[in-house]
């Protein structure tokens, strides 16, 4: 049996011979960072097709779909014409016989041979599938679905964050690509990570050439075939911690070649033109029926520093323009797709702070918010959130610190993919005082690895915390160890008794 990829890098690295092993190390030629990549597992489609195709920010009648052309993955440059023409096809039926759209797309080296087809007129609520045509060779066919309108009986998402390649196997992505119930998958960040011990980048190829690594997994190009994905992103897209509106030259250069790189990589919807960069607009409101309503936020592009009384996560037009959401919603399930924890988190009774990289570092705006929030009347809401690499469950108040402040929504934070947590002793001994100085918060557990999958029903909001039994199996089974309500009409979550003697670091009711 082959090693996964944590156990030869921690063996490579031990032996002093990281640099043959990792294929982003600084000056490896594309040959040999290809051959370094299969050794670590990874392998791709069938040339020019290699990084897979796409879908994307589903409306009721369009959806977005994507490829890349890349015939050498990892190389800078491609052996490809400047401009490449190609074909794009929907079908009702996965034999691509029942073509109900197409169309001819340029693919620029501009934009690293990537294509986004905004495919329009198309019916709601239904699966389509979709395939690409260049240079005398097909892709794989995709799955996507468009977004339902009217009264919907249920809806069914999947959220991932944190996959840190060199840290273990996409298992959870197996289980969703195999999933044919999902509606579509939210991406709550950190896609990529621009670190490893052997380098770290810079540079639009630097970039590429991770997402490239990235998309030789299998189980991750599976799990983009199969449905429709919406995504944000966090730091880890640039650089850890960083602050987006405010910087120097280099650092605003690096940005935006990490920026055009996760564009040119996901399927993803752009209003306008990719003229939109280096600087694009990923925060949206979408809706799916009467039955939810989906605002997804971007939490890095326009934050201050942090711990400033007038700081800012959201950015002035994106605060006022989220306030606008939430005083003209339409009814249905409100969910933002929040890329760092919104709710209060101390360290323990009286502690401070644990971290102000996320919205503890903006309490002004947080609070501001969430108390117009409450005075509009928002109900029914609910945050799904990542980075944190641990799951929580929480009730979310306008005043974290005033225990009579009203209970208004509920945050879900889901395990990383990949990303390592914190040690299960420190998880154990820190479980307990995290409990004791947030009484907002429900469930902690960070000794798992997956993702989380919600089922949406007009009376009721499920959340199902789905884990791997080893993060460094791809083949690895996946299981519930918690799954929690919301009932409409009522703000807070509780666990189901079928979970509640499954293990975990805390509960507030056991």
């Amino acid at each position: 049996m082959s090693l996964n990829r944590r156990d030869l890098l921690a063996a490579a690295l031990a032996a002093g011979a990281m640099g043959a092993a990792w294929p982003l190390m600084p000056g490896m030629g594309p040959k040999a960072a290809h051959a370094a990549a299969q050794a670590l597992g990874a392998s791709w489609d069938p040339a020019p097709f290699t990084l897979g195709v796409g879908s994307g920010d589903p409306l009721p009648t369009s959806v977005v779909l994507w490829t890349r052309l890349a015939p050498q993955p990892l190389a800078d440059t491609q052996p490809l014409s400047d401009i490449v023409q190609v074909d794009w096809a929907v079908s009702t039926d996965p034999a691509m016989t029942a073509v109900v759209a197409s169309g001819s797309v340029a693919a620029s080296v501009l934009l690293g041979h990537s294509v986004h087809v905004p495919v329009h007129g198309l019916t709601p609520g239904q699966r389509y599938y979709y395939q690409f045509a260049a240079l005398g060779q097909k892709s794989v066919v995709g799955r996507t679905k468009t977004a339902g309108v009217g009264a919907l009986s249920q809806v069914r998402f999947a959220t991932l964050n944190c996959q840190n390649y060199q840290s273990g196997e996409y298992s959870g992505m197996r289980e969703i690509a195999a999933d044919s119930s999902i509606d579509f998958v939210v991406h709550l960040g950190d896609y990529t990570y621009e670190h490893t011990e052997l380098g770290t980048q810079y540079t639009l190829n630097d970039y590429r050439k991770a997402h490239a690594l990235y998309k030789g997994d299998p189980l991750l190009r599976a799990a983009h075939a199969a449905h429709p994905w919406y995504l944000t992103w966090d730091d880890h897209e640039v650089v850890n911690d960083y602050s987006g509106s405010s910087a120097d030259a280099p650092f605003m250069a690096r940005r935006a070649a990490a920026y055009q790189a996760w564009y040119e990589n996901q399927p993803l919807r752009i209003d306008g033109t990719d003229t939109a960069l280096p600087d694009p607009q990923i925060y949206r409101y979408r809706q799916w029926g009467d039955l939810l309503e989906l605002v997804v936020l971007d939490l890095r592009q326009y934050r201050s520093a942090q711990n400033l009384s007038d700081g800012t996560i959201l950015g002035a037009t994106q605060k006022q323009w989220l306030l606008d959401r939430i005083g003209g919603r339409s009814g249905g399930w409100h969910v933002w797709a929040n890329s760092i924890m919104l709710g209060q988190l101390r360290s323990g009774p009286g502690g401070g702070y644990m971290f102000t990289d996320q919205w503890d570092g903006f309490l002004t705006e947080r609070k501001d918010i969430l108390t117009r929030a409450h005075a509009a009347g928002l109900s029914d809401f609910v945050t799904v959130t990542g980075d944190w690499h641990s799951a929580f469950v929480q009730d979310l108040r306008p005043d974290f610190d005033n225990t009579s402040s009203p209970v208004i929504g509920t945050e879900f934070v889901a395990h990383s993919i990949t990303s390592s947590a914190y040690s299960s002793s420190w998880n154990a001994a820190n479980g307990p005082k995290m409990g004791a100085g947030n009484p907002h918060l429900q469930y902690f557990e960070g000794n798992r690895y997956g993702y989380d999958l919600y089922h949406v029903t007009p009376q009721r909001f499920t959340a199902h915390m789905r884990v791997t039994a080893d993060r460094a199996d791809p083949s690895a089974a996946m299981s519930t160890v918690s799954t929690w309500h919301v009932d409409r009409g009522r703000a807070g979550a509780y666990e189901d008794p079928a979970t509640k003697s499954l293990p975990a670091q805390y509960r507030r009711n056991p």
